[in-house]
């Protein structure tokens, strides 16, 4: 198995963190299992898509409660 290095903004990682204990895992596994499922085909696109919005979504979230909406 070979090993990669990511770069990611601290708000992201922190996200990631928390998604991460939710699903009782580690951020390695799931970038791992992320990145597995998108090299399989429509499936991985799917989940790519699937995280983008969530992505979307949660940095939403993030600015209008920072912003005190």
């Amino acid at each position: 198995m070979k090993n990669i290095r990511v770069s990611v903004d601290e708000e992201t990682l922190r996200l990631l963190r928390i998604k991460a204990a939710e699903a009782g895992s580690t951020v390695p596994a799931l970038v791992r299992q992320f990145l597995v499922s998108l090299t399989r085909g429509k499936a991985g696109l799917d989940e790519f898509d699937r995280l983008e919005r969530l992505q979307t979504h949660t940095l939403g979230n993030y600015v209008a409660k920072s912003a005190g909406a």
